[in-house]
């Protein structure tokens, strides 16, 4: 490989998903951060300078200013890793989720555009993406899932109101949201998984910082076949293959502290944990992860790391 340093711009540093990418950068010799002055974070000529001299640049912004940085590129030669909404079913670009198929490793490795996951679309595609592929679970199947995530995945805001004085006493206990079933996620969860439907979605948010639990139930007789715990859990593992990333689960469960799956016990770790518990008749299937690892910073990573040929965990916690 060649010795020269990878350029890499983050547009959107100072926000929760841009701090974790430049922090993963450190002790790092094959990067060169290129760095913008605060008072120009905003001024769109600067962006588009550091955007076209970076061989790399990463999106960590709202989809609106996602959108107008892509719309600054004039380097044909510049890749994007974009981390929000924005761009995660357009087409032209790979989605970010390279254990889902050798395809979606291929798009990321030579693509110039990739889309990073969102948090609770990394939880529920991961789970029903091998389903749906392996012709286990019918696109058409009515599928719910519920999500529990701590709090820093509703960004700066939420982290302020969590960790004020003299917070709102509601705050204390965890509290569900987008009651009107219009999640920006549920988009990305249809599209990828090739389901009929998007699914009912009920996401919860819970006074910790950082971890998530994404979790399908199924009633097994709609299954076509894999029709019990252990039979899933052996699908899951051969699908995934023992990678570093992606790891399933064969206790059923039973190594958990209290039986219980909390949603902050993989916080800080870069991978993803699946779950299959439940018995015959009706099985729930979860996915147990860092919402600012696999669910954010860490996969955009693993995403550059692709993208440049080297060690796919290179600066990861794994």
């Amino acid at each position: 490989m060649s010795s020269k340093k990878t350029k890499i711009f983050i547009d959107g540093s100072e926000g929760t998903t841009g701090l974790r990418i430049y922090e993963r950068f450190e002790g790092r010799d094959d990067i060169e951060l290129l760095c913008i002055s605060s008072e120009l974070r905003k001024d769109a000529a600067e962006r588009a300078r550091l955007i076209n001299e970076s061989d790399v640049t990463f999106l960590c912004l709202p989809d609106a200013a996602a959108r107008e940085s892509v719309s600054l590129v004039r380097n044909d030669s510049v890749r994007i890793i974009d981390t929000s909404t924005a761009h995660r079913t357009e087409s032209g670009w790979a989605y970010g989720f390279p254990e889902l198929s050798e395809r979606h490793r291929a798009s990321i490795a030579e693509g110039k555009r990739v889309a990073v996951p969102g948090c609770h679309a990394t939880g529920f595609i991961s789970v029903v993406y091998p389903l749906v592929a392996g012709g286990i679970l019918p696109r058409d199947y009515p599928i719910a899932a519920f999500s529990l995530t701590g709090y820093s995945g509703g960004g700066k805001k939420m982290i302020a109101e969590y960790e004020a004085d003299g917070r709102h006493s509601d705050i204390d206990a965890p509290r569900e949201y987008a009651l009107t079933q219009q999640h920006k996620h549920l988009k990305e969860m249809k599209a990828v998984t090739g389901l009929a439907k998007e699914p009912l979605f009920s996401p919860i948010v819970a006074d910790y910082y950082s971890g998530m639990v994404v979790s399908v139930p199924v009633y097994t007789e709609y299954l076509t076949s894999h029709k019990n715990p252990q039979a899933l859990t052996e699908y899951f593992a051969e699908y995934y293959g023992g990678g570093k990333f992606v790891t399933v689960d064969r206790s059923g469960g039973a190594d958990l502290y209290g039986g219980m799956l909390a949603g902050n016990s993989l916080s800080g770790w870069d991978g993803l944990k699946i779950y299959v518990t439940g018995n015959d008749e009706r099985v729930v299937i979860s996915a147990q992860f860092d919402n600012l690892g696999k669910g954010a910073s860490g996969a955009a990573i693993q995403c550059l790391n692709i993208m440049l040929g080297c060690d796919e965990a290179k600066g990861l916690s794994l």
